[in-house]
């Protein structure tokens, strides 16, 4: 028995682009990409309807990208106080004396 064909949805994109912007009829890809039409219309259809959600604010985002965005300013944070540990350590190691004592004592 003949296995089922898996098209990546760029795949699908491209050829629903072309047959929308003209650039070749839906019976000469089909033709090229060895598809039915019926298959080629469903892309189509389906395509349309999942097109207004590209300009919805926020619904085509993934979940993990908030957290994501969280984690990397919270790296940035700490990296900043980090960086301001290591040179408050630096002063302060400089203003001791040769024998680990402060001046002054």
């Amino acid at each position: 028995m003949r296995q089922r064909r898996k098209f990546s949805g760029a795949f699908k994109a491209q050829i629903v682009l072309e047959v929308l912007t003209g650039v070749k009829t839906p019976t000469q890809l089909c033709r090229e990409h060895g598809i039915k039409e019926s298959l080629l219309c469903r892309w189509r259809q389906e395509f349309l309807e999942r097109a207004p959600r590209v300009f919805e604010a926020g619904r085509g985002r993934d979940p993990c990208q908030g957290r994501i965005a969280e984690l990397e300013r919270m790296v940035g944070r700490l990296t900043m106080e980090l960086e301001l540990a290591k040179k408050a350590s630096l002063l302060l190691s400089s203003a001791q004396n040769g024998d680990g004592s402060w001046p002054g004592c």
